[in-house]
């Protein structure tokens, strides 16, 4: 899944993708439940990313199945900033 491209631009390229916070994490697991493209995986004392380019951009649809506010996203300033810069960057010329 990861292979693809988003808005023409690569999707390795794009930073956007869930932050843990161990201190938080607690391993219960809702993460890996909730999400079908495998970005989630259990680590030895957290949850883990490790697949984050499976990610689908924009959606943030895991943050709000965390029972405790584990994970975090860029803000939508942040990815348009990102999209923005980056389509300059791969557009062709």
């Amino acid at each position: 899944m990861s292979s693809g491209r988003y808005m023409g631009i690569p999707r390795e390229k794009i930073p956007w993708f869930p932050v843990i916070d161990a201190d938080k994490c607690t391993s219960c697991g809702a993460c890996l439940e909730f999400c079908s493209n495998n970005v989630f995986d259990q680590g030895d004392t957290a949850m883990e990313v490790v697949q984050p380019f499976n990610c689908v951009v924009g959606c943030k649809a895991c943050e709000q199945e965390c029972p405790v506010g584990a994970l975090t996203f860029p803000t939508n300033e942040e990815l348009i900033k990102s999209l923005r810069e980056l389509r300059e960057e791969h557009s062709p010329t």
